[in-house]
């Protein structure tokens, strides 16, 4: 059985539109009025201009990873991130710590840590996921590479943008 709805009878000047197109030139023309008297700014002029003052306190930029105040890498290889990550931008190719290291442990370290910046969305599920706090997205928004290549990010690159982030690191932790 189909249900009937019936429509609303429309007045003159609505089935005109009239109303509707002076309320839309007139949004326009005080948009308009207002950027040719510079009280609102529409665009940002890039280069000379930056975001960095102006960016809100929930942004997320680009993931990278951290080490301790000693230096020594967070990450456990444990591959959460990578297989949390939804474009698959994260690769860890885990190494086992030798034994005769202070902290075999551990077990695992990455041997290799690569994100493909092309591929990822930036939504911090990678953050979320880390147990020892070793990747962070940071504020930074302009990576730029002439070639796929530069865009791929390796440990080492990584750590350079991470830099240290002070706090207990489960993983260095001697009581557990």
């Amino acid at each position: 059985m189909a249900i009937v709805v019936k429509r609303p009878k429309l007045s003159f000047w609505e089935k005109l539109y009239l109303p509707g197109i002076i309320k839309g030139l007139g949004i326009t023309l005080r948009h308009f009025f207002l950027s040719l008297t510079g009280k609102t700014k529409v665009s940002m002029q890039y280069p000379e201009e930056k975001w960095d003052s102006h960016l809100p306190e929930y942004y997320r930029g680009a993931p990278a990873l951290v080490t301790d105040e000693q230096g020594r890498e967070r990450c456990v290889a444990c591959q959460l991130c990578e297989f949390i990550c939804p474009p698959r931008a994260i690769t860890i190719h885990p190494e086992e710590i030798p034994s005769e290291d202070k902290w075999a442990k551990v077990e695992k370290r990455p041997q290799e840590f690569e994100i493909d910046m092309i591929r990822c969305i930036y939504c911090g599920l990678c953050e979320e996921v880390c147990p020892e706090q070793a990747i962070f997205l940071r504020k930074e928004y302009a990576f730029t590479g002439l070639k796929r290549e530069d865009m791929v990010h390796n440990k080492k690159r990584l750590y350079e943008i991470g830099g240290v982030r002070e706090g207990l690191v489960n993983k260095w932790n001697e009581l557990k």
